[in-house]
């Protein structure tokens, strides 16, 4: 819905006086409660561990002896590929990152 269009002044109107001032905006700061502060360090801390896990697990000895490797038998073959190895390693590090940006961003929570 549109708002209507504003009539041009009558001739018997009186001229109109200066505009209206507008009043700056104040910026209140947000208010952090104790669970912001809580579910950021959550979740920061579950960031790096999964992060630090899918880094380093794929390039282990136990990498081929998984649940999911025994499932499937016939995909072992893919499975122990380098560049699967290398591509889940590389979620690790997106995971890294992210944890590494919240720890930045956490910096209005310290007042």
């Amino acid at each position: 819905m549109t708002p209507p269009d504003r009539l041009p002044p009558a001739e018997n109107d009186p001229p109109s006086e200066a505009p209206p001032q507008v009043l700056p905006l104040t910026r209140r700061e947000p208010a952090y409660h104790w669970y912001h502060k809580m579910w950021t360090f959550v979740f920061i801390t579950f960031c790096l561990e999964i992060g630090l896990f899918l880094l380093i697990f794929p390039w282990t000895d136990y990498w081929g002896a998984n649940y999911f490797s025994n499932l499937l038998p016939h995909m072992e073959q893919w499975w122990d590929n380098m560049y699967v190895r290398g591509a889940v390693s590389g979620l690790g590090v997106a995971d890294l990152y992210i944890s590494i940006v919240e720890i930045i961003r956490v910096r209005p929570f310290r007042r």
